[in-house]
């Protein structure tokens, strides 16, 4: 029996229709404060297979609510012929690359993911080398060493496999239907989401979610880049195709895409002001200005984050300053090992990111 979704929790376990052949299925996360991340099942993509948007984490949980979701609507994992990933974190491709080798299931994945996954091969660690690379850069380096020691879990190669076909800017055929490709980095630099434009429905992984907003550059490989800038880049590029219903991977589906975009274009305008203004006349890493900034929609302080949400912090705060540096409102130096911010003498106008 399907769950009343319209009124029990996003995270409960369940599945909800959101519309004949297309299914939302929450997947349990070992304690993680996400609860859940939402893989969606295509049931008529596929010459009567099933096509699975992200897959979940590789946890003996998530394979039994995925197995009973199937079961409500007569189906069993044989049937998912391909899986269609929106990035390389591990709550959405570990349990792809699993329910591959157990089923012959086909895994794509974002070509952008490349570096990440081939550098977890080099290293045989899936601590995030990226983002802690990051913090040292941003004053943090006691928090890196910390971070670096906590028990990420133990590598297993077998879950990290590289997919069946890397994916471009592209528009993939299932039969008569088609799911068009959009790479959108900013979260991680292969993110990609997926359009089913005929339905109007936008299968958005961690790009766009309703309720909270993403990570910025939580990285596996080696940092760079501008993972803001490429990220509100590839916010704007939503507003580009028609409005569609979000398909989220944490959170309930809601109506408009546009709509949510549009306050998150919001949310990082008014980031970035409070970042400016933290950073006064001083001169300052991205840790000192991350320690003058409120967290969370509840406004928590920085001192009463964990260890892991201060680096996504101070990580998310270092892009932000990027973003006032490419706007002239800053400028920055490379001191010792780690950046240093200056509030520039005239603002003057703000080129777009």
């Amino acid at each position: 029996m399907t769950a009343r979704f319209d009124q029990a929790p996003w995270a409960e376990a369940g599945i909800q229709t959101v519309q004949p052949g297309v299914h939302r299925v929450p997947l349990p996360l070992p304690g993680d404060g996400l609860r859940a991340v939402n893989v969606y099942l295509l049931e008529d993509l596929a010459d009567d297979g099933i096509v699975m948007i992200d897959g979940g984490w590789a946890i003996p949980e998530a394979r039994k609510v995925l197995e009973d979701a199937l079961a409500a609507i007569d189906r069993d994992p044989g049937d998912i012929s391909h899986i269609l990933v929106t990035h390389i974190h591990r709550d959405h491709y570990t349990q792809a690359v699993e329910l591959r080798r157990l089923l012959g299931s086909r895994v794509y994945l974002g070509a952008g993911e490349r570096p990440g996954l081939e550098m977890l091969d080099r290293l045989r660690s899936d601590r995030p080398v990226g983002s802690l690379r990051t913090l040292r850069a941003a004053g943090a380096g006691d928090l890196a060493d910390r971070i670096e020691a906590l028990d990420h879990g133990g590598y297993d190669p077998s879950v990290w496999e590289a997919p069946d076909r890397w994916l471009g800017a592209e528009t993939l055929r299932f039969g008569e239907r088609e799911l068009r490709v959009v790479p959108t980095p900013g979260h991680t630099k292969g993110h990609v989401v997926f359009l089913d434009e005929e339905r109007g429905l936008v299968f958005s992984g961690d790009h766009v979610l309703p309720h909270i907003t993403p990570s910025i550059g939580f990285e596996l490989a080696e940092p760079g880049g501008r993972p803001l800038a490429d990220y509100l880049d590839s916010l704007r590029l939503m507003t580009r195709y028609a409005d569609a219903r979000l398909m989220p991977a944490h959170g309930p589906v809601t109506d408009s895409t546009h709509t949510r975009v549009a306050e998150l274009l919001a949310h990082h305008d008014e980031r970035l002001a409070r970042s400016l203004a933290a950073l006064g006349e001083n001169t300052l890493d991205a840790h000192a200005v991350a320690r003058e900034l409120a967290w969370t929609r509840r406004a928590v302080p920085f001192a009463e984050l964990s260890a892991f949400n201060q680096m996504l912090a101070i990580n998310e705060t270092a892009a932000h300053l990027d973003v006032l540096v490419l706007r002239g409102q800053a400028t920055v130096a490379f001191t010792d090992g780690v950046h240093q911010y200056t509030r520039a003498a005239t603002n003057g106008s703000a080129p777009s990111s």
